[in-house]
């Protein structure tokens, strides 16, 4: 399986996803202010609901595509590379947002709020595109199962997320006010996540294909 060094890197890499501005933080952190934390609770379970969705995926593609198409690590490793380099524009380029910004919503019943998680998880490109083009830098064909190394992966990064989004669910209202009171800090989160996203960006590229 996945040498626990690889997993512990996937794991700083989903880590640094899950801090950075996309729809699931979004709605998550404005849902919790704009209706509670059962609310935000209730999403949340949605939007982990999304992450299955991705997680068979990305396991059923990428074997397929590691079987089939060899070169398609190369396309992917770029496609990645370019993804990351665009979300680091994103946080840094003219008119970006902090995630702590968040917009209010109207309130909505429990069933509705689940599924709005949901659907804002699994139609989420950002998601979509880091499980197809991040997994492959951690998926060696050589090793074992290809389905079972990006189950592991997925699991991991459903595990961050949730941990993640949690906390952010309990103490949205608190972050939010302490943002408003300190507005500087929201360049400074924006920044720092560019530069983070930047980074990776260059590290993909950069990264070489295991031989088996």
């Amino acid at each position: 399986m996945i040498p626990t060094n690889e997993l512990l890197l996937f794991a700083g890499a989903a880590l640094l996803m899950v801090l950075t501005p996309g729809p699931n933080m979004i709605y998550l952190i404005s849902r919790s202010i704009g209706q509670g934390r059962q609310a935000g609770v209730i999403s949340l379970f949605g939007v982990i609901a999304g992450f299955l969705v991705h997680m068979l995926a990305a396991a059923i593609g990428l074997s397929a595509v590691f079987l089939a198409v060899p070169l398609a690590y190369e396309v992917l490793k770029w496609a990645g590379a370019a993804y990351l380099a665009w979300l680091a524009w994103q946080a840094l380029g003219p008119g970006a947002h902090s995630l702590f910004e968040p917009r209010q919503l109207p309130s909505d019943s429990t069933a509705r709020l689940f599924v709005m998680g949901f659907l804002t998880n699994a139609l989420n490109p950002k998601i979509a595109a880091f499980y197809l083009s991040v997994f492959p830098q951690f998926v060696a064909p050589e090793r074992d199962s290809v389905f079972l190394q990006s189950i592991a992966l997925g699991g991991t990064q459903i595990a961050v997320s949730f941990s993640v989004n949690l906390l952010v669910v309990v103490f949205a209202a608190s972050m939010a006010s302490w943002f408003a009171r300190n507005p500087a800090w929201l360049v400074v989160q924006r920044w720092l996540m560019g530069f983070v996203l930047a980074g990776l960006a260059v590290r993909l590229a950069l990264e070489q294909r295991r031989s088996g």
